[in-house]
């Protein structure tokens, strides 16, 4: 089965982000970086995926919530903003537990919309943030 292009990009783009990103969520210590907003966004994102993808047949293990651990490991964050991201990600995933109990066509395009606008922020963050 081929890998959907959003999947790619997102994996991509996140592994880019992660790469270019780390330092700065330690340049100021105490602060959250100014891309904090985002990043709040890409982990609700990656929790919503890492419940959806499956329910709609995708056969990609924890691979959300890997890129989920992934993030944080290359963040560094403090306690308290390690928390914020990971509530960010129960948020993403419990907002679609509760909603789907099967893979709907509405379901369907959430998954593809997620992995697109997840892609573009992933992308967004390295691109203003990245070079720093």
């Amino acid at each position: 089965m081929k890998t959907p292009a959003p999947l790619v990009a997102l994996s991509s783009a996140l592994l880019l982000g992660l790469s270019l990103v780390p330092a700065l969520g330690q340049a100021s210590e105490g602060a959250p970086p100014p891309y904090e907003p985002d990043l709040t966004r890409l982990s609700e994102i990656l929790g919503a995926l890492h419940y959806i993808r499956p329910l709609c047949g995708a056969t990609e293990g924890t691979r959300w919530r890997d890129e989920m651990t992934a993030l944080i490991e290359a963040e560094q964050p403090s306690d308290t903003r390690r928390g914020q991201l990971v509530a960010a990600f129960n948020r993403g995933y419990d907002s679609y537990r509760q909603v789907y109990h099967s893979c709907t066509p509405s379901a369907e395009l959430a998954s593809q919309r997620y992995l697109e606008t997840g892609a573009k922020l992933s992308r967004d963050i390295a691109a203003r943030y990245g070079s720093n």
